[in-house]
């Protein structure tokens, strides 16, 4: 019996004329796309997921901390420590003390893991305050009102932590707990009992 003859590709080896019996294989396993598909990018958290969060977390280490009375951080952490069950640590390498509470160099430095890691710092030390969330196995980095940042989000996410960016961590805890409407205009209620989000 003859040799079938045919076009060559060196990749292939001899491919047969047509007409010809080739060799059937078995069909490939279609493909779980769990090797090459890309990891899925960064989301912002929706309601339910920033909700979710806030039930967890027990200890917020608020990161760029301020004694200054008129800082956005110190407002935050005011509102924390009288309206909440949470734990504050404090962390600023230039204050000592903050609201009569001891304010602690780094996050390395603190006394565990916080579950959020509060930001209050430049643009510009976004990716260090990331790289020092991840050091200590914090699981969430938040972002304050007005800072961002794609890339932070990116890394954060791929490292498998919850990135929370742009948005207020008072005004997310007031929101759950009836003090402010969904849309974040104040309900009027006015308690000053500390609140557990449900």
């Amino acid at each position: 019996m003859s040799t079938p003859s045919g076009p060559t590709d060196p990749t292939l080896g001899s491919v047969p004329d047509v007409g010809t019996a080739a060799v059937e294989h078995p069909p490939a396993a279609p493909s779980t796309g769990s090797q090459d598909a890309p990891p899925s990018a960064w989301a912002a958290p929706t309601p339910t997921q920033r909700l979710r969060i806030l039930r967890r977390t027990r200890t917020v280490a608020i990161l760029g901390a301020s004694a200054k009375s008129s800082r956005a951080s110190y407002f935050v952490a005011t509102y924390l420590l009288s309206s909440s069950d949470y734990e504050v640590w404090f962390v600023n390498p230039n204050e000592t003390e903050i609201l009569g509470r001891p304010c602690y160099p780094s996050l390395d430095a603190l006394p565990g893991v916080p579950d959020i890691v509060d930001v209050f710092r430049r643009p510009a030390d976004l990716g260090a305050a990331l790289d020092a969330t991840l050091a200590v196995g914090s699981p969430v980095l938040w972002l304050q009102l007005g800072l961002s940042d794609d890339e932070v989000a990116r890394r954060g996410h791929e490292a498998g932590i919850d990135v929370v960016m742009n948005r207020c961590l008072k005004i997310e805890h007031a929101r759950f707990h009836g003090g402010l409407h969904m849309a974040g205009f104040d309900t009027g209620v006015i308690s000053s009992r500390r609140h557990t989000v449900r």
